[in-house]
């Protein structure tokens, strides 16, 4: 299944596209997140410098549009290889007022983790910072909630069977997975299906023209040999 979504293509129809839909507040601490990180990026690398003139389309867009295509009442979030904090720290500005929500990122460098702490603060989120690696931390989360309420991201992570060797406990249990992928998809996708049975939908993203976000909502687990 392929969804069609009107392209957000610049730094301002990415401004008025959030403008029209959150708060005064919300707005303005999406402006304090990307200046956070822009001062931050002086120091330390958390996203590609070229994608800095276009971040609002390319990072706080890219990100917030994973905040509408699982429901409001999935009150965990665990967001894995999380580097500069998207789409983790957008979607927990998102959903900061909804009772219970908690956001998990998982990181592995020190000094990124040190961002995603501070930038947290500043913004009053329901964040947990975990700095560990993936395959460590990913089986303990999936297995502190109830997997009915929860939401597994990863964001130009790893390939598609990885990730899912990370996280297929949690999908077989009741998770719904939110990968945004490149052009290659496809091929992910057909790699990916050699070991695990999974049903997904293939949505297109409104940040760029060829890129996907794979949503993972039914997932029966490894393929018999």
């Amino acid at each position: 299944m392929s969804e069609k979504l009107a392209l957000i293509g610049t730094e301002a129809q990415a401004r008025v596209w959030f403008e029209t839909r959150v708060s005064r507040e919300t707005y303005a601490d999406m402006e304090a997140l990307a200046e956070l990180t822009q001062k931050w990026q002086r120091s330390i690398n958390l996203v590609a410098n070229s994608t800095l003139p276009n971040f609002w389309q390319r990072h706080l867009i890219d990100s917030a549009q994973l905040d509408n295509l699982v429901a409001q009442e999935r009150s965990v979030w665990i967001d894995l290889g999380s580097g500069g904090g998207f789409p983790g720290l957008v979607i927990a500005l998102l959903r900061r007022e909804h009772p219970g929500f908690a956001m998990h990122l998982v990181e592995s460098n020190g000094k990124k983790c040190a961002f995603l702490r501070e930038a947290a603060r500043q913004l009053r989120l329901p964040v947990t910072v975990h700095m560990q690696r993936i395959e460590i931390a990913a089986p303990d989360l999936c297995a502190r909630s109830e997997p009915a309420s929860m939401v597994v991201s990863a964001r130009a992570l790893a390939s598609l069977s990885t990730i899912l060797e990370w996280c297929h406990p949690a999908l077989q249990n009741g998770a719904i997975g939110l990968f945004p992928k490149g052009q290659d998809v496809d091929d992910e996708l057909v790699a990916a299906r050699k070991t695990w049975n999974f049903g997904c939908d293939l949505i297109q993203s409104i940040s760029q023209e060829r890129a996907r976000i794979v949503r993972i909502n039914h997932f029966v687990g490894s393929v018999a040999l």
